[in-house]
């Protein structure tokens, strides 16, 4: 929990540019994984072990803890990478490992790593939350309970003193927003039967986000679910009730979303991050709401529900395949120098034309995610007002941009 006393707000980075959204945007701690041994091991381009250095660098510098995602069923042949990567982990100075295979945990607390349990491990209980006190001093719940049972957890933790192996009381974690999946704490096996490609070792190849037709095998008779993706549930998004999960007595928001672009995170950390901050302050209302719910929707959803923290029946399926999201970006160039004196981003156009009052998104490993619209442009050292494939086109930016930072154009879906 960060030291205000407020929620922490745990960002996902899937790699350097989301990683610096996050940074950018008020997240308090980030959870990535580094190479094959994490739950999106395909769906992103993914740390190496070389990165953890300057992945510690920079959350250090803002004061931002570090969780290593490690929680995918560990294998013996996995065992010697396990131990050199949580080895590695700690000599970097990141804070914790998220896991659930008992030999990560048994071989974090071998070596004094801090240890938080995945929801992988399906904690729904009291009792099973005093078990991995013994190991752990944060741990994230099942996704399938309600705030009510949520808050019954918490209020027995202060009750009964449940400490962890740090000696303070232990701390409840939930996901916050976000990608839902179809099965029990994403244990899954629909993506191993179909293509030999296991969801519960990061490789799920998202059978469940497709339309299917139903048949009856005696008759032959067929239907096709009307409008709904029957196991693609929609999104995740609590923001609309931020104060009752903060009321929950828990320590540790999850944004869900490694998988997702750099501006994804940026916007959702950011406005998850005004809500806590108004709720502490008692600025929390219904107006507000209104709008960061128009900002979650310009990034990649899915539709939004409340998953089954209110005690809703589940129900709330997607009713297409992909993005709902208001806005979309378009790929149109890239950096190409950076005249710092002047503050001006020199660009070169490589797809689509772009033209003064376009809203411009950059991203970059270094740079992160910036938004800006265009106020004055020069093409080829000339002023003017729209440039076109080909073009060398020159921006003033309050701030700097880095050689083959992306470029692109945010237009509405």
């Amino acid at each position: 929990m960060t030291v205000s006393g407020k929620v922490e707000l745990m960002a996902p980075a899937g790699n350097f540019e989301s990683l610096q959204a996050a940074l950018d945007n008020g997240a308090d701690s980030v959870y990535f994984g580094v190479d094959q041994l994490n739950m999106r091991a395909r769906s992103t381009v993914n740390f190496s072990v070389d990165d953890l250095p300057e992945i510690a660098r920079r959350c250090a510098e803002k004061k931002v803890r570090t969780y290593l995602t490690l929680n995918t069923i560990i294998y013996d042949h996995d065992l010697s990478v396990v131990k050199t990567l949580l080895n590695k982990a700690k000599e970097a100075g990141l804070t914790a490992v998220i896991a659930s295979d008992q030999a990560v945990i048994a071989s974090a607390r071998a070596i004094d790593f801090e240890v938080h349990i995945s929801t992988q491990q399906n904690v729904t209980n009291i009792e099973t939350v005093k078990f991995y006190s013994l190991f752990a001093d944060t741990i994230v719940l099942s996704r399938e309970l309600s705030l009510r049972q949520v808050k019954s957890i918490t209020a027995q933790i202060e009750k009964e003193g449940i400490k962890g192996p740090s000696g303070n009381l232990v701390e409840i974690e939930i996901f916050g927003h976000g990608a839902l999946c179809m099965a029990v704490s994403g244990k899954c096996y629909l993506s191993l039967h179909a293509h030999n490609s296991s969801a519960n070792r990061g490789a799920c190849k998202q059978n469940c986000r497709k339309k299917y037709t139903v048949i009856d095998q005696d008759s032959g008779f067929e239907i096709e679910i009307d409008n709904e993706y029957m196991m693609s549930p929609k999104d995740l998004c609590t923001l609309d009730f931020l104060d009752q999960v903060i009321d929950s007595g828990i320590k540790v928001l999850k944004l869900e979303g490694r998988g997702r672009a750099p501006e994804y995170v940026a916007t959702v950390v950011k406005t998850y991050r005004e809500a806590i901050d108004a709720q502490a302050a008692g600025l929390f209302t219904a107006e507000k709401v209104d709008r960061w719910m128009r900002d979650l929707e310009t990034v990649y959803n899915r539709g939004f529900w409340s998953g089954y923290y209110l005690g809703q029946q589940l129900g709330e399926w997607s009713d297409n395949s992909g993005s709902s999201a208001t806005q979309k970006k378009v790929y149109i160039g890239r950096a190409t120098h950076y005249f710092q004196k002047a503050s001006i981003g020199e660009f070169k156009i490589e797809a689509y034309d772009i033209k003064k009052g376009d809203r411009i998104l950059i991203t970059g490993p270094t740079t992160g995610v910036q938004e800006l619209a265009i106020e004055e442009m020069y093409v080829n050292e000339q002023f003017a007002v729209k440039a076109l494939r080909g073009d060398d086109c020159t921006i003033k930016l309050p701030f700097r941009v880095r050689m083959s930072d992306k470029l692109y154009k945010i237009v509405e879906n």
